[in-house]
C-alpha cells in the first residue's frame, strides 16, 4: 500500500517493509529458543513435523509484533529507537498492521495445532495474547513493571518448542521459561539506561522515568544476582551437564561483573564515556542467552556419544 509520510511524498511499501514489521530480530531469539526446547525434549520429533512448528511458532511471534506495532504507533513515533519502523513512518498503515497480525495469529495457532497437538498451539495462542493484550495495551503504560512481569511473554517459546514434542511441560520446560524471564528485566534496563529521554518523552513508565537511574543501576545488579544462581541450577536438570555448567559460570561470572560496574557508576561518569559500560553490558546479555540455550542444544547433542549429561 502507499501511505503519505510527513514530507508528503508517498512511499510504496516493500517486502521488506512487511518483514521489518513482523519484528525479525526479536522473532530470530524466539525461533532459536523454541527450536532448542523441541530438540532437547525427550520425546524425537519427525523432522517435517519440528519444521512445520517451529514455521508457525515464527508466525505466531510476527503475528505479536504486528500487533505490537499497531497499538504503539503512538509511542514509536516519539522513540529515536523506533520512529523509523514501518508504522511510524508511515510506510504501513496502523489498520494494516493490525489485519495482518491478527491474519497471522489466526493462522500460526490454528495450524500449530493441526500440525502438533492442542496444547502447544494453545499455548502460543496464549503468548499471543499475552504479549499484545497484557503487555502492550495494559502493562507498557501503566507500570515500572512492564518489563518484569510482560517478559514472561518472550519466555514461553521455548515450553512451546517442548509441548510441540511432548505435549505438555516439565521441571526443564519451566527452568528454560524461567531463564528468560529473569534474563528480561537487566537486559532491558541496560538499554534504557542509555536510551536517556525515550521512554520519557513517549511516556512509557520504565523504570528510569518512575524511579531515577540511580535506582535501575541497584535493579539490575539485583536481578542479575537472582538470575546467576538460577542458571547455574540450570547445569543439574535434565537438560544440563558439564559443558553447560562451564558455559554458565563463565557466562554468569562475567554477568555479576558487568551489573556490579553498573552499579557503582553515576551519572555524570556514565554521561562522561557515552554509557558505554551500559551498552556493554546490554550487548553481552544478548550473547548470554544465546550461550546458554546453545549450551542446552549442545548438551543434547552429545547425548548419543555418552558425552552430554551427568
Amino acid at each position: 500500500m502507499t501511505d503519505i509520510r510527513i514530507t508528503g511524498i508517498p512511499k510504496e511499501a516493500g517486502f521488506g517493509d512487511y518483514v521489518a514489521l513482523l519484528k525479525p530480530r526479536v522473532m530470530s531469539l524466539v525461533v532459536f529458543t523454541a527450536l532448542v526446547g523441541l530438540l532437547v525434549a525427550p520425546v524425537t520429533v519427525h523432522p517435517m513435523i519440528a519444521l512445520t512448528g517451529i514455521l508457525f511458532i515464527a508466525l505466531g511471534a510476527g503475528a505479536s509484533g504486528a500487533l505490537n506495532m499497531w497499538w504503539d504507533e503512538d509511542i514509536d513515533r516519539v522513540m529515536k529507537r523506533t520512529r523509523n519502523r514501518p508504522v511510524p513512518s508511515g510506510t504501513v498503515a496502523p489498520g494494516e498492521a493490525l489485519g495482518i497480525g491478527l491474519a497471522l495469529s489466526g493462522i500460526a495457532v490454528v495450524m500449530l495445532g493441526l500440525a502438533t497437538n492442542l496444547f502447544a498451539a494453545g499455548l502460543l495462542a496464549f503468548t499471543i495474547f499475552f504479549y499484545a493484550v497484557v503487555y502492550s495495551m495494559w502493562l507498557k503504560r501503566t507500570t515500572p513493571q512492564n518489563i518484569v512481569i510482560g517478559g514472561a511473554a518472550g519466555a514461553f517459546p521455548p515450553m512451546i518448542g517442548w509441548a510441540v514434542a511432548t505435549g505438555g511441560v516439565s521441571v526443564e520446560s519451566l527452568f528454560m521459561f524461567a531463564l528468560i524471564f529473569m534474563w528480561t528485566p537487566p537486559h532491558f534496563w541496560s538499554l534504557a539506561l542509555f536510551m536517556k529521554s525515550d521512554y520519557s518523552d513517549a511516556g512509557v513508565p520504565m523504570l528510569t522515568v518512575t524511579h531515577g537511574r540511580p535506582v535501575t543501576r541497584t535493579h539490575v545488579l539485583a536481578y542479575s544476582l537472582l538470575l546467576a544462581p538460577l542458571a547455574v541450577a540450570g547445569a543439574f536438570t535434565g537438560i544440563g551437564g558439564p559443558l553447560y555448567l562451564a558455559t554458565t559460570l563463565a557466562l554468569n561470572g562475567w554477568l555479576l561483573v558487568g551489573a556490579v560496574r553498573i552499579w557503582r557508576r553515576d551519572e555524570a561518569e556514565a554521561e562522561a564515556d557515552r554509557y558505554r559500560v551500559e551498552k556493554g553490558f546490554f550487548r553481552f546479555s544478548l550473547y548470554y542467552l544465546f550461550l546458554h540455550f546453545g549450551a542446552i542444544l549442545a548438551e543434547a547433542a552429545l547425548k548419543p556419544y555418552g558425552l552430554g549429561g551427568w
